[in-house]
């Protein structure tokens, strides 16, 4: 399932002739779903060494996908933002994802797409409580 889903894939993506890694894309959702948050927010928010974080995040920058700018009242504290080509690939990758899922989930029944998503939504309450597994960066909704 894991290879299936491209989890080892080194890049995830290509948006235009643009390669995107798996961490990158993350880092882009994050972004974009926390609406200009530190750099340190989003670090936590992927469960990322902010060392590891800050190195992705400047491949994107260099990209010219991440803009990096002083947070006013505190200028160590740098607040993340995605610029227009940053908002697109982001896009691109988000519509992406939604066809590949919807093309799996047409395979199924309108009981087994449920039966999956209550499956995936019980697994992921379990992982919170459990004291082995990683924490969902999101919590249960």
């Amino acid at each position: 399932m894991t290879k299936r889903f491209g989890f080892l894939n080194k890049n995830c993506c290509s948006v235009d002739g643009m390669e995107i890694s798996l961490v990158q894309s993350h880092i882009l959702y994050e972004i974009d779903r926390l609406k200009q948050p530190s750099v340190q927010q989003v670090a936590d928010s992927l469960g990322m060494d902010i060392t590891t974080f800050s190195r992705q995040v400047q491949k994107l920058v260099q990209m010219r996908l991440v803009r990096k700018t002083p947070y006013p009242e505190d200028r160590r504290i740098m607040i993340l933002s995605l610029t227009t080509e940053g908002a697109y690939i982001a896009a691109k990758i988000d519509a992406e994802m939604n066809e590949y899922l919807a093309e799996v989930f047409s395979h199924m029944s309108e009981f087994e797409k449920e039966t999956v998503l209550r499956s995936i939504q019980l697994l992921n309450d379990c992982m919170a409580k459990s004291s082995v597994c990683c924490k969902p960066m999101y919590g249960s909704k």
